[in-house]
């Protein structure tokens, strides 16, 4: 996907400034619904930025009254056509399906660099399994959060119940999956899903901005090393995760950067820290 591509996407928009890719769901009219565009631009765009190392942050906002209202309604159908014809190959087919739509969020914890999430109104459905994927979760005063997809029949497979029970508590998880009730903003807040809490989208947008910028202006090679081993030790024992922490120090603890840091605070100005190299493109 090259930077004409960029223009050509149907569900988002991107900007890449000051080391800041800010992807925006433009969908408004249709409540920023994932259409299958979406599941293949999602991926294929986090993939483009961390390949090309062309920013050291990612901010995904969306523009409207709603963030994002889920899976839109033309995916269900396209689903309903396959319950034909013999059953083990149909079954086959869907699990890799289900494989495919859970790899497009899954790019957002695997790509090198934070993701943060700003988001208004209405989180639902399948929105709720790509903020849960996310580093970071912001939101204003007026959104709500239901996992939508037990009040349509079916058990939520995009990956809410694999990561939300590892951001709040287990009880509630599973209150808001059995129920597919609202959970409001402060109630989000209050439970840890959410970091804070805007008045308006406005104010969010401007407070996630700077928070990404504080995020682009320190080392990449640190602040991925961060992400690295937040994401194992979620998801390994404490004595594996400190075995690979000093795997990784065992490599990546070079002087440069350190040298740097310390440089810029006796002489009192902003760091400078080179990029992470770009996706090797062969031999």
């Amino acid at each position: 996907m090259s930077n004409l591509e960029f223009n050509l996407l149907v569900t988002m928009q991107v900007t890449i400034e000051d080391q800041i890719a800010h992807i925006q769901l433009n969908r408004p009219e249709a409540l920023n619904s994932m259409i299958p565009e979406f599941w293949t631009e999602l991926p294929a765009v986090v993939k483009k930025i961390d390949d090309e190392a062309s920013a050291r942050v990612i901010v995904i906002s969306a523009q409207g009254k709603h963030f994002s209202a889920g899976m839109d309604l033309s995916v269900f159908a396209s689903l309903g056509k396959r319950f034909t014809g013999e059953p083990a190959r149909n079954a086959e087919q869907m699990r890799r399906l289900v494989l495919e739509l859970q790899d497009s969020f899954n790019a957002l914890e695997e790509v090198r660099i934070p993701v943060l999430v700003a988001m208004q109104g209405g989180v639902i459905g399948g929105a709720v399994d790509m903020i849960c994927a996310a580093d970071c979760r912001y939101c204003t005063a007026d959104a709500f959060f239901t996992i939508k997809e037990t009040e349509l029949g079916m058990t939520a497979d995009v990956g809410t119940l694999q990561r939300l029970p590892h951001l709040i508590s287990q009880g509630l998880v599973r209150e808001l999956a059995y129920t597919g009730r609202k959970m409001q903003s402060v109630e989000a807040k209050d439970c840890g899903l959410v970091n804070q809490v805007f008045d308006d989208q406005a104010s969010m947008l401007e407070g996630v901005m700077k928070i990404a910028a504080d995020i682009a202006a320190h080392s990449p090679m640190a602040v991925t090393g961060c992400k690295d081993m937040l994401n194992y030790s979620r998801d390994h024992s404490v004595n594996d995760s400190l075995t690979y922490m000093a795997t990784w120090q065992s490599g990546m603890l070079q002087m440069s950067d350190m040298q740097e840091a310390m440089s810029a605070a006796q002489q009192k100005r902003q760091p400078e820290y080179a990029n992470l190299h770009k996706k090797n493109k062969g031999l």
